[in-house]
């Protein structure tokens, strides 16, 4: 299967457990890797016929300026759904990176996701 990567996409978002975690955006690395079949698109040479991953980078930029999750597990599950869902992804893959330990350089969660 062929593979679409966006690599430690910057969003900012409010996520956390308590209120005050919550209570302003904080940034977030997020890696995708979107599964698809190019062969259609790359004989055709056409982007209709694959994923759009500059329109996919934009709707995980969306989501984390439009909810509040309480865990990134929350979000990294709702970001795969996205991608398959909405962009047609066969398996997606996510991996949401926080930085709230001082004494770790990220603490993060992955998880993978298929269609059907």
């Amino acid at each position: 299967m062929d593979t679409i990567i966006i690599k430690d996409l910057e969003i900012w978002a409010r996520v956390g457990v308590t209120e005050a975690e919550r209570s302003k955006p904080q940034k977030l690395l997020v890696t995708v890797e979107i599964q698809h079949d190019f062969d259609a698109a790359a004989a055709a040479d056409d982007l209709r016929l694959t994923v759009d991953y500059y329109a996919a980078s934009r709707r995980l930029l969306q989501m984390g300026t439009e909810r509040t999750w309480n865990l990134i597990e929350t979000a990294a599950v709702e970001m795969a759904r996205s991608m398959l869902s909405e962009f047609g992804a066969t398996k997606v893959t996510v991996e949401v990176k926080k930085f709230v330990v001082p004494e770790a350089r990220w603490v993060a969660v992955k998880v993978m996701r298929e269609r059907g």
